[in-house]
């Protein structure tokens, strides 16, 4: 008669990280979820935290230069202008999980915006085949990246350098000798990007969604999670963060609407960035982007298509830079030769890297390019209402960049030591 024993759990043997976080929740409550949150921190799982102190820092410097930094009004202008630049970052936050780079996203934008406004201004398209046509540039060059890069070999940084010189001079050839280019005034598209708003009450019925939909996920991931019998959230914890959403959110709104209220372009940055979250998060498509930004042998052993996934996200980030170009073109109302300039690059991959995306692939998010470009917006509108010279605000935006770029280091090394990442 064999002696079997059933194994017992060691009372003292340290709980994971994640399940003695909840722990911590379901114990304290609100005042568990801080320390919870301060041991994720010392593990080095920042998150969006030093965007956010950044934001917050940003905000008091410029407010104790001048208080109209903070008013209504100037807050509407950077959600605005924030926008198209955003969009343009999103796909930068793709390139850059697969470790890779886009230089040519400003030049991308730049012809795409040309093409759009050359045929609805001279080849009398309609606006709807206008838009789509520059969108298929944008994507056929993203495609083109993706072969050279997967069946050519070369590298990212030498094709997109190509291209971001090749497409500068295509612009040019596009607009001809007219060089600019003035979009109909009583165009659609104008009129999205630079007047349409949400009414006060539709903003208030969005948050009040958001955060219902929020806390609705939450239950149904716990529950997800409790069925596989794995760790799980607490229903405490999803209750207080869906309380503060909706009371934070609500409040913004509130103090936007003082103003004009929620631009219905920075609606769609934001809707575009939490639908490329979900995709990234809950698809397979997503979580393959992730394995060959991690480790690129690793994915193609286990089975994943790794010359697709670089393909279709050289693709969606041409899609997205002639997007971002498009919407940039509504907003100035015409098309010129500095459409897409060089400072469409540089702030596009800033934002993607302040907002909290790793340079060294596998480690972001698409929030990132919400947060970093609100944080580099914020400092061109606070530089501009105390009326530094514009010089100031690229050793500023270097800076910053450099700091981010530090904090991505030292949290990585971080995470490393203590085993959680």
């Amino acid at each position: 008669m064999s002696d079997t024993t059933t194994p017992v759990a060691d009372p003292a043997a340290p709980l994971p990280a994640d399940l003695a976080d909840e722990r911590l929740v379901k114990e304290k409550g609100l005042v568990g979820l801080v320390q919870a949150s301060w041991h994720r921190i010392r593990g080095g799982e920042l998150g969006s935290l030093p965007v956010i102190v950044g934001l917050i820092v940003i905000s008091l410097v410029f407010y104790a230069q001048d208080a109209t930094f903070l008013s209504s009004r100037t807050l509407v202008n950077i959600t605005l202008f924030a926008a198209p630049l955003g969009i343009i970052a999103i796909g930068v936050v793709l390139v850059l999980l697969l470790g890779e780079i886009d230089l040519s996203v400003g030049s991308v934008s730049g012809l795409s915006a040309a093409v759009m406004a050359v045929l609805l201004t001279r080849q009398d398209q309609s606006l709807l085949v206008s838009i789509l046509a520059a969108l298929g540039v944008g994507l056929v060059i993203g495609v083109v990246y993706g072969l050279l890069y997967t069946r050519v070999g070369v590298p990212s940084f030498v094709i997109t350098l190509a291209g971001l010189l090749g497409f500068l001079g295509l612009q040019l050839v596009v607009l001809g000798d007219q060089g600019t280019i003035n979009l109909p005034s009583n165009s659609a598209l104008l009129e999205f990007a630079r007047a349409s708003f949400l009414s006060p009450l539709a903003s208030y019925v969005l948050v009040l969604v958001v955060s219902v939909l929020y806390a609705l996920s939450q239950v149904l991931r716990i529950r997800r999670r409790v069925a596989a019998d794995l760790s799980a959230p607490s229903y405490l914890g999803v209750a207080i963060r869906a309380g503060l959403m909706a009371v934070g959110l609500g409040y913004l709104a509130y103090y936007l609407n003082i103003d004009r209220g929620i631009g219905y372009l920075f609606l769609l940055f934001v809707v575009l960035v939490v639908v490329m979250d979900l995709v990234l998060r809950r698809t397979r498509w997503g979580r393959h982007v992730y394995a060959v930004g991690g480790n690129e042998e690793a994915a193609r052993r286990s089975g994943i298509k790794v010359n697709f996934i670089y393909t279709s996200v050289f693709a969606l980030t041409g899609f997205f830079s002639a997007l971002g170009g498009i919407l940039a073109a509504a907003q100035l109302t015409s098309v010129s030769q500095a459409s897409g300039g060089t400072d469409t690059n540089l702030t596009a991959i800033a934002a993607a890297v302040i907002g909290g995306t790793s340079l060294f692939g596998g480690r972001g998010t698409a929030y990132a390019a919400l947060l970093g470009i609100i944080v580099l917006q914020s400092i061109q509108t606070g530089l501009n209402v105390i009326g530094v010279d514009s010089s100031v605000r690229y050793m500023v935006t270097g800076a910053v960049l450099l700091l981010a770029v530090s904090i991505d280091s030292v949290s990585r090394r971080a995470r490393t030591s203590s085993g959680r990442g």
